[in-house]
């Protein structure tokens, strides 16, 4: 049994939905059409695009030639969901075939899905980074480890499994195949790293609190409430300095990487009166009802955990310098993804 990675930037929920993976190169005819091997994939790329380097078409046959030929049924996949940056696994469960009447990505792997949107926090940043590898389609070696605990893990929380994925790679030496500090890798690293501390580092308590200054940081006056369990409202923000114009803001946080659910978010918009509007904060996503409720419900906005990353790397220097001591950053310059390709 291999693991495999798959990146796929163009398609969505039809991955999970209809149960397979794919790769684009929509120009060439069926895979399995073409003869030869690796050999006859390079001469098919070298018609679709004469102007190529050798460099680049020998590349972009061996990914076909790992899609079409390597991958076996019954091999693990490791697909990064870019959406909302979680990750799901499943298991190859048949030939490589050609969905001729889809617009894009019509090669294609049915892969029947285990575990869908596992956040990343679950995984070390080394398997992480691996899985942050340039290419479309290529082999896990050095943390599938991580990556099969959790394919078999029984656990119900993203905690539980987290902590059987940390057990198994207690004795598990760590390296990368692939150490290029490249541009795209080191910013997924520096987002896993953001999410990873608004999670292990601060307390849930903390977290309303950090919450309340981000929304300061984007030029709102916000405050805490009185904390409870209760899963009332956490933050009120509003534009204006005493908080007496409208609107104002209802803001519901959750300290946790999971799925928030529909009748949470309800639970939240049942508090929202007239003239006002709510905002769910979570590190995790929400399940398809509850995005759901924000498409029909005006004045609602569901922040997911990327979500909120994207907003603290925008408004870093804004953010107080308690904030930035528990998510230090700095800026650098690297290497173009491009270079070398």
């Amino acid at each position: 049994m291999n693991v495999w990675g798959v990146h796929n930037d163009s398609l969505t929920t039809e991955l999970v939905d209809e149960g397979f993976i794919s790769v684009g190169w929509d120009g060439l005819p069926r895979l399995d059409s073409i003869p030869n091997g690796r050999d006859g994939l390079k001469r098919a790329l070298d018609a679709l695009y004469p102007d190529a380097k050798p460099r680049s078409i020998a590349g972009q046959a061996g990914i076909l030639a790992r899609f079409r030929d390597e991958i076996a049924v019954g091999d693990v996949i490791v697909a990064p969901y870019k959406p909302d940056s979680t990750i799901n696994i499943g298991i190859v469960s048949g030939a490589y075939y050609f969905e001729a009447s889809a617009e894009t990505h019509r090669h294609r792997r049915p892969v029947e899905w285990k575990k869908v949107g596992l956040p990343r926090t679950i995984f070390t940043q080394s398997a992480l980074y691996e899985i942050g590898s340039v290419l479309t389609v290529f082999r896990i070696r050095n943390h599938d480890e991580e990556f099969l605990t959790a394919l078999g893990s029984a656990a119900s929380s993203p905690e539980e499994v987290s902590e059987q994925v940390s057990h198994a790679v207690e004795s598990q030496e760590e390296e990368d195949s692939d150490n290029t500090p490249r541009a795209s890798r080191i910013a997924r690293h520096t987002r896993d790293f953001v999410l990873e501390a608004l999670h292990r580092n601060i307390t849930h308590r903390e977290f309303e609190e950090f919450t309340a200054a981000l929304l300061r940081a984007l030029g709102y006056q916000a405050r805490v409430t009185q904390y409870s369990q209760d899963g009332g409202v956490d933050v009120i923000a509003h534009r204006d300095p005493l908080g007496v114009e409208p609107p104002q803001i209802k803001v519901q946080c959750k300290h946790r990487t999971g799925t928030t659910s529909a009748p949470e978010v309800q639970q939240l918009v049942g508090t929202q009166g007239p003239g006002e509007l709510s905002l769910f904060v979570t590190l995790g996503t929400y399940s398809r009802d509850a995005l759901a409720i924000e498409r029909q419900r005006p004045g609602l906005r569901l922040l997911t955990g990327e979500d909120l990353v994207t907003l603290v790397l925008e408004n870093y220097a804004a953010l107080p310098e308690e904030w930035r001591n528990v998510i230090p950053l700095t800026k650098v310059l690297v290497v173009a993804d491009s270079v070398g390709s």
